[in-house]
């Protein structure tokens, strides 16, 4: 017979276990987390793990905010990967660092090289019910949104 105390620090054990496992199909558990693992995609391109960040339904619900789901989705004729700007890439290691907290978001510098030339992208993350999900990437010149806009179908 198992103890009622027992029992029910395993029902609580069970509980979290539940929340932890189906909170991982969307979002991240914090910046530094989100923004590694989209540059775990810029690869050397020798499968799809390794060839960019998907422009597929699944990285879209993972990566993004709802507002910007149907955005990343969209096939789209831009002129390079705006997450590495360029055509081509062979990251060096990237920095991760939390520039500011500030209301409902958060900004995240990355910092690489990509093939000898240094690459410093802000992203502007907020957390929600899903966790940790991309609003925003600001380059020097440009940001995420506006780029898919401009460059969407």
């Amino acid at each position: 017979m198992i103890n009622p105390a027992a029992a029910r620090l395993l029902a609580l054990v069970g509980a979290v276990l539940f929340v932890a496992t189906s909170r991982g199909e969307a979002g991240f558990r914090s910046p530094e987390s989100l923004v590694r693992n989209v540059y775990a995609y810029y690869g050397d391109r020798t499968s799809s793990l390794s060839s960019g960040l998907p422009h597929d339904d699944e990285a879209a619900r993972q990566f993004f905010d709802p507002a910007l789901r149907a955005a990343w989705r969209t096939p789209n004729k831009a002129p390079y990967d705006f997450l590495v700007q360029s055509t081509s890439w062979k990251l060096g290691g990237v920095s991760i660092s939390i520039l500011r907290r500030q209301f409902d978001k958060t900004y995240v510098a990355a910092a690489f090289d990509n093939q000898g030339r240094r690459v410093i992208m802000n992203f502007i993350l907020v957390n929600g019910p899903e966790g940790w999900l991309i609003y925003d990437v600001e380059s020097p010149h440009d940001s995420l949104r506006a780029f898919l806009a401009q460059y969407g179908d």
